[in-house]
């Protein structure tokens, strides 16, 4: 396989570094997304359930010892519970695009991979096009089909390198982005369920 990798040329290694790449952020996200799943369940009803009773401090504890980003939302609003409302959504705003903005890390990353892969598999193969025919010339265009089906074929090898590492590379990048949304509406609903409870204080 290395040696048939090798023909593709020097842009191989590059296609590859892009591969490993783009999986390691792949896992990297998958894992952090699992641990945010379960680390916020139930917390805003809980919190919220404490904010009705004017327990604010068990409410700011509770937030602080889930390490969740639905926690963290919650703590910061909490610090403020007692300033006017438009702080208070101001607070929440801004945590929660904050929060939003960590879990996208490393997504931009994930589509410039997608998109640039196949861009060096296009250059690799007309850099390889260019020595096919550079040999042809040298040759004073006496070449067997044989010789310039070989040149042709290790010249479309990294192409095909290239859409290989993009396609699933950009189907990966689409289902984090999906999987982040997901999650920014269910932040946003639990910053809902926090303010309308303040109106529901004993």
């Amino acid at each position: 396989m290395i040696e048939f990798l090798a023909k593709g040329g020097i842009l191989v290694g590059p296609i590859l570094f892009c591969s490993v790449l783009a999986l390691a952020i792949f896992l990297e996200r998958l894992i952090r997304f699992a641990r945010v799943r379960i680390r916020g369940l139930g917390l805003v009803e809980k919190v919220a359930q404490h904010v009705r009773d004017d327990e604010h401090a068990k409410a700011l504890e509770l937030s602080r010892e889930s390490k969740s980003p639905m926690g963290r939302i919650l703590s910061h609003a909490i610090e403020v519970i007692d300033q006017d409302r438009e702080t208070l959504e101001t607070v929440i705003v801004h945590s929660t695009e904050e929060e939003i903005r960590e879990l996208s890390r490393y997504l931009q990353a994930l589509a410039t991979i997608g998109s640039i892969a196949p861009l060096l598999g296009l250059l690799g193969t007309v850099i390889g096009m260019i020595k096919a025919f550079m040999v042809i010339q040298q040759m004073g265009g006496k070449v067997n089909a044989a010789v310039l089906a070989g040149g042709i074929w290790e010249a479309m090898l990294t192409t095909a390198l290239g859409l290989a590492v993009a396609l699933p590379t950009m189907v990966a990048h689409s289902y984090l982005l999906a999987r982040v949304d997901k999650y920014e509406a269910k932040l946003k609903d639990g910053a809902v369920t926090f303010i309308k409870a303040l109106g529901k204080r004993s």
